[in-house]
Parts: C-alpha cells; structure tokens; sequence
C-alpha cells in the first residue's frame, strides 16, 4: 500500500472533492522523498481538472498529521557521502533532490489557486508543517502540536519556516526557532500557522459538509465557500503560552545579538514548565542550529517565500554536508544515546563569520534547481 492515499468524493453539481492522507502512521506520517513526489504530481493534476473544487490534506492515525521528514533516509544519504570522501555540497544526490521536492511541494501549497484544507490533528513538526503552513484553510484540534525542534537535530527551521517564524508576532519566532517549543491550538493560530479551531470529533461533520457545499468553477468563490462552512462549525479556544508570555518573549528576543538573546532566555526566572523546557531544549540544542536560525530569520524577513526557499536549500544542502545534522541525528535515532557532539560546541564559536559559508551556493542563481519558483531570483545572501 501507498505511503499516500488518494480519493475523490462527489460533491453536489458534479464537483469533486480532492483528498490526500499519509499513510505512514508507524513513523508518524514522516514525510519521504517518495511521498513528497507522490503528492506533488497529484497536487498538479487535481490543480487542472476542472471538477476538483476543494483539496484537503490529513494524515493517517489519530497520533500525528505529520511528525517532520525522513531523517533516517537524510541520515544514510549524509554517511555515504562523507564516506565517499565528502567534496562539492550537490554530490549527496539524496539530500539534493530530497530538498527540492519537499520545499518544491511546500511551495506549490502555498501558491496553490484552489482553497486547500489541511486537517493539523496530533504532532504537526518540520516538515509536517511546511505541509501545513501553505494551505489556505489550516485547522488545529484539541491534540494538535506544531512545533520547529530543528535545534535539537543539528538544522533549523527549514520548509520555508525561516520566512513563516520572522512573522510571529511579539518575536515569538525566533523564540520558537531557538527553543523549539510546541504550539497547541491557540497558540499556532495566533503564531499564523493555523485558522480554525475544530474538535477532531467534528472532522466527519466537516467531511460531509464540504460533500454538501455549494461548490462553483471560481476557486475564489470556493476559497469562500470552504471559509463559510469551517467557520459554521469552528470553536472558540484558549490563548496557550506563547500568548501568556508574550510580552516576556518580546523583551528577550527584542536584543540584535544572538548571544543577548540566549543569555535573556538563560536568564529567565520563571516556574513555567513550558518556559523551562525551552530554556533546556536550547542549552542542550547545536549552537550551529541556534546561528543559522537566527541569521536565516534576519535575511527571510526582507525576502520573498520563493527567495527563501532557494536559500534555504542552499544552507540545508551545507548542514547535510558538513554541520551539525548527521550528529543529531545519530544521538536521537540512530544510537539513541542522546549525547551529541555539536560543532561547534558553543556559542562563542557560532559566530557570523562561522555561518557565512552556509550560505555559499555552489552554483549560480540562473542554475538553482528552484530557479523557477515565484519571480527571478534575487541574491541569496
């Protein structure tokens, strides 16, 4: 069986509706290669047929709609490639296309003319949400839990989160990036990587709903329609952590100095047990992590989300390369001994200078295998 379930269920008037699962529940839906390429050739095709009024996306499982993306299969391709002696960046051919397709899928959500609905039940983290984050119609549950842990795996928040997390508000976002810290319901829709908030019961509600719905030839006009019936059946939430401590995130993270802001957080006297955990998940994270989401996140406020994802390809192709990403995972899931040895090892070693050759892309902007998304390219650094 497909790691991704296609259907098509009939609407009214002969219009259809597109829906796509992971089906990959044993690894939390983790999105593969494979997968990737799968939903985006469907994404196209479902884009021009006529009779798809409505496309929606969920995943297998009541545990996760998608725990983030192949790192056992990112992990093999970078021990091969350091055993073969290492060299030019685009010689780990896994990584290289792993990249492009997932953020080449990611993109395509997000510019997608047709209204998507992404159903964000349970674990939503990575790549789980650059899935989610481009849909039109993002709904969280009572058990959703969106997250960016890249710090804890020797990344940063790729799949377009560079440019997504530097429009939090209140700084949170670079909060986020550092500490890795979860979001429930209330607090991914205030960070605007949700919508609505729809109880994971009511999800066969919806279901029919949408079967019922009045839907139309204008994508537009059913952009509207799908707005109109998930907010007939939406609930009010609570504001999580992020908004409690808004004005406290905003002051630590409001410093132009990495090392300001990590030492603010270190610095935080607070009970809280979610700003404990993410004080620790920072101070245990790879420093290198900390650096490249700090400068990504500087550079993708003044960009494009097409300019950011050929940039982050670029640094994601380098830390696949030679930083911290292999270690990382080695320690959570590879030997599970959970001792990693970054490099480097601190702060004080992460500098600027350190993170510049991240950003050296190993051919010229007309060549980027992601030269095509959204207009020109402009320059990477």
């Amino acid at each position: 069986m497909s790691d991704v379930l296609f259907e098509e269920r009939d609407g009214r008037d002969g219009r259809r509706i597109g829906i796509a699962t992971l089906h990959a529940p044993k690894t939390l839906n983790g999105l593969s290669l494979t997968m990737a390429s799968l939903l985006d050739t469907q994404l196209r095709a479902w884009a021009d047929d006529d009779a798809i009024a409505v496309v929606v996306l969920q995943g297998a499982g009541d545990k996760a709609f998608c725990a983030g993306g192949d790192l056992h299969g990112l992990y093999r391709s970078m021990v091969d490639y350091r055993e073969a002696g290492g060299g030019e960046i685009t010689r780990n051919a896994y990584a290289s296309e792993f990249f492009s397709t997932e953020y080449r899928l990611d993109y395509r959500i997000h510019t997608y003319a047709k209204p998507i609905l992404c159903w964000g039940h349970g674990i939503v983290m990575g790549g789980g949400i650059g899935l989610m984050a481009g849909a039109s119609h993002r709904v969280v549950t009572e058990r959703s839990k969106l997250a960016f842990p890249e710090i804890t795996v020797g990344l940063y928040p790729d799949v377009g989160g560079s440019w997504l997390l530097s429009r939090v508000p209140d700084r949170g976002g670079m909060f986020l990036a550092l500490t890795g810290a979860p979001l429930g319901a209330g607090d991914a829709i205030h960070a605007g990587l949700a919508d609505h908030f729809i109880p994971e019961d009511a999800r066969p509600e919806v279901m029919n709903a949408l079967s019922n719905a009045n839907w139309s030839s204008s994508a537009s006009a059913n952009h509207d329609t799908l707005t109109a019936v998930l907010r007939s059946i939406e609930q009010p939430v609570s504001p999580g952590p992020l908004q409690a401590h808004a004005a406290l995130i905003r002051e630590v993270c409001g410093n132009e100095r990495l090392d300001d802001i990590v030492g603010a957080i270190d610095a935080i006297q607070d009970d809280d047990t979610w700003l404990h955990n993410a004080r620790t998940a920072l101070l245990a994270g790879a420093p290198g992590s900390a650096r490249l989401g700090f400068e990504l996140q500087r550079r993708a406020s003044t960009l494009s989300l097409a300019d950011t994802f050929r940039l982050e390809y670029i640094v994601s192709l380098h830390c696949a390369a030679h930083g911290d990403f292999a270690e990382g995972i080695r320690a959570l899931l590879i030997d599970k001994d959970r001792q990693p040895r970054w490099n480097p090892a601190t702060l004080a070693e992460a500098t600027s200078s350190w993170a510049e050759s991240f950003f050296n892309a190993p051919f010229s902007a007309e060549a980027h295998p992601l030269a095509d998304l959204g207009s020109q390219p402009e320059s990477y650094a």
